[in-house]
């Protein structure tokens, strides 16, 4: 079974209209960043990803390469940069004080790509899995993505010494949200190396599974 076929959890249909839809000036960016992608996407399919220049992109995009550069620094960026993990510290920040943080956690991450998939409906047959598999085989891409990961950490990092009363600096704190975002990514090749049959939702459900609550602060 794949991601694809996995049904939106009710409760993410049932998220306020401010949690699941951008600003009109934030929707306006979007609508660019998202016409560079998919023209990248295109390119990356038709000729592969180190033939593809951000010239190209740009052409095939109708903007400038300058504009190409604006949105995004690198070309590795225009295919790892993910609009959701924001929404998913917001998410975060979301959930009952009383929650236990590793249930809350769970939570975030599974709505945020149920959110995902509800704003682009091909996300996890098309973009998700060109992701990763690029992620998996182009040594530049798969080390632009640590880079990406340790800013989504520093995120996690935040919103996790909110709910526990920590300090966002505290060892334990960096470690738990590392060590996430480092297990997300592993689970996220196991998908790949598997031909992306696993329900992407049980896999990420098997990862966190790995985890211990991170205790609030005595």
């Amino acid at each position: 079974m794949t991601t694809a076929r996995t049904p939106l959890p009710d409760t993410a249909r049932r998220l306020p209209e401010a949690e699941r839809r951008l600003s009109l000036r934030e929707r306006k960016k979007l609508k660019t960043r998202t016409a560079i992608r998919d023209a990248t996407y295109r390119l990356i399919k038709e000729q592969g990803y180190e033939a593809t220049t951000v010239e190209q992109i740009a052409e095939e995009a109708e903007v400038s390469p300058s504009t190409v550069f604006r949105y995004f620094p690198t070309k590795e960026d225009i295919v790892l940069t993910d609009e959701y993990d924001p929404l998913m510290e917001d998410l975060l920040r979301s959930r009952p004080a009383d929650e236990p943080v590793l249930e809350s956690v769970r939570w975030s991450i599974r709505h945020s790509l149920a959110l995902a998939v509800t704003d682009t409906p091909d996300y996890a047959d098309d973009e998700m899995k060109l992701r990763i598999g690029l992620m998996v085989s182009v040594p530049s891409v798969r080390a632009r993505m640590m880079e990406t990961m340790s800013v989504t950490g520093r995120l996690m990092c935040r919103a996790l010494a909110e709910r526990t009363g920590r300090d966002e600096d505290d060892l334990e704190v960096r470690v738990y949200a590392m060590g996430l975002m480092g297990a997300l990514l592993e689970a996220m090749i196991y998908w790949a190396e598997r031909d992306y049959q696993d329900d992407l939702t049980d896999v990420v459900d098997r990862t966190l599974a790995a985890f211990q609550n991170l205790p609030r602060k005595r």
